[in-house]
């Protein structure tokens, strides 16, 4: 086996954790975060040189994206624990035959959506109550972003696959170069050729075409198991169902998560364009911070699955505490940060000084208390480890996306103002937290004591 390629794999099961924790889950939150900047430098972009009508069109189609992809992101993540697992057990044929089963349903997942997201873009749109002035828009934007799809999914299936080695440093540097490419061209774009969001969203397309095809190349390349052919490509049915049966379960409660953030969406669009361009602002350092937690709750999920098959089970118990303590400490010191500096953070994405308002006040009520969203994210990741999906899914589903709906129905119907709307996601984040910490106590405490394997079927 090829020595340099060994390398970039990493020894889950022996030696000490938390550094191995740290490098696996660092690069990893910085990915997450490059990734975000494509959206993030689009929002500025526009909103520096274009007008806030055009930036609340691109800030108001992140609920909807993410109600469409969540499901397949999902499914990402049940290929990364299915193909962890099989590493723990070291059974080679097994991990081949997921890794093209993945990739597989990457490439038919990006195609659909792409032809869903065209179709319906519109109809969402009209009917989450957009602004007339913002509309066509963000029409314009989600049709263009949609084009890329193929290659988002290729991208996130691919980088699972790569994370469930160990390797996060790669998908590091797809995105970085990526990144660059997409900030250059929006400016070229927005400011050369005026092409607003139009141009933003091409510029984003184009950027996950290199990612994709950086993280294709990586994988093609890569040592067997784990190498990547297009003649292999096929789906097995027994990975699929193993794949499908973690992943489910963690996309639908993804979508059901976005779907109540469009119906948020749609209660903050009756607010008005600059509300909407706003919390736009304020967003995107919720995506900086939460995506710092994410890599920790994708450093659970990865080194659980594996320390559970080869069942190693004091040793999934700290993966559990360091990623729970990490999570929490290095997500609430980012957060306050930003809530501190938010004078001049918010400066950077407008100069629109009702819309800064707007998105100082969703720092103050929502950034302060991001960290508490650990408690079910590490919860949630750590039981998927050990093969239980549907209950972290269905605990967060009506803990925090119900939630959620009754809030806007209720609370923000009798008290129908920016700061009732936004008090809902710290109080939906402690009933969830609560709950899912309880279910992992009793579930672990059961499956650690009868010595259960995952149940991955034969």
């Amino acid at each position: 086996m090829d020595a340099t390629k060994e390398s970039k794999r990493m020894d889950m099961l022996h030696g000490r954790l938390l550094g191995k924790l740290l490098i696996f889950a660092l690069p990893l939150a910085v990915s997450s975060i490059l990734q975000q900047l494509f959206n993030s430098v689009d929002v500025a972009v526009v909103g520096k040189f274009v007008s806030s009508q055009e930036q609340a069109a691109v800030g108001c189609n992140g609920p909807v994206i993410n109600l469409m992809i969540n499901l397949f992101v999902g499914i990402s993540v049940g290929a990364n624990v299915v193909i962890a697992n099989y590493i723990g057990q070291q059974d080679e044929k097994k991990i081949k035959d997921a890794v093209h089963t993945a990739m597989t349903i990457a490439m038919i997942s990006g195609i659909f959506l792409l032809v869903l997201g065209i179709l319906i873009a519109r109809p969402v749109l009209i009917w989450m109550h957009t602004p007339s002035d913002v509309l066509k828009y963000a029409v314009v934007y989600l049709k263009i972003y949609f084009l890329g799809m193929p290659f988002i999914m290729v991208y996130n299936f691919g980088a699972a696959i790569l994370r469930s080695i160990g390797d996060t440093r790669r998908p590091l540097y797809c995105l970085v170069l990526s990144g660059v490419i997409n900030a250059g061209l929006n400016l070229f774009l927005v400011l050369v050729f005026r092409l607003g969001a139009a141009g933003v969203a091409i510029a984003t397309v184009i950027s996950n075409v290199i990612s994709a095809g950086m993280i294709w190349y990586y994988l093609s390349h890569e040592s067997e198991p784990i190498r990547l052919s297009y003649k292999k490509l096929k789906i097995s049915k027994r990975e699929l169902v193993n794949i499908l049966r973690i992943g489910v379960p963690a996309g639908l409660q993804g979508m059901v998560f976005s779907f109540a953030n469009v119906c948020i969406q749609t209660a903050l669009n009756g607010l008005g364009s600059d509300a909407v361009a706003g919390s736009a602002v304020a967003l995107n350092f919720e995506y900086f911070t939460y995506f710092v937690l994410g890599a920790f709750n994708q450093a659970a999920v990865t080194f659980t699955s594996q320390n559970f098959g080869a069942k190693q089970y004091e040793r999934c118990k700290r993966i559990f505490l360091f990623c729970m303590v990490l999570g929490m400490l290095i997500t609430g010191s980012m957060s306050m940060t930003f809530v501190l500096g938010r004078e001049f953070f918010v400066t950077l994405f407008t100069s629109n000084p009702v819309v800064a308002e707007y998105a100082k006040i969703r720092m103050m009520h929502i950034l302060a208390f991001n960290f508490i969203a650990a408690t079910f994210e590490v919860g949630g990741a750590s039981l998927r480890g050990i093969g239980h999906s549907m209950m972290p899914a269905v605990i967060t589903i009506f803990g925090t996306c119900v939630f959620r709906i009754l809030w806007i129905y209720t609370i923000f119907k009798r008290f129908p103002d920016f700061e009732t709307l936004m008090s809902v996601y710290p109080v939906s984040w402690l009933i969830t937290g609560a709950a899912v910490l309880a279910a992992y106590f009793m579930i672990r405490r059961k499956a650690f004591s009868e010595r259960t394997e995952i149940r991955i079927s034969e």
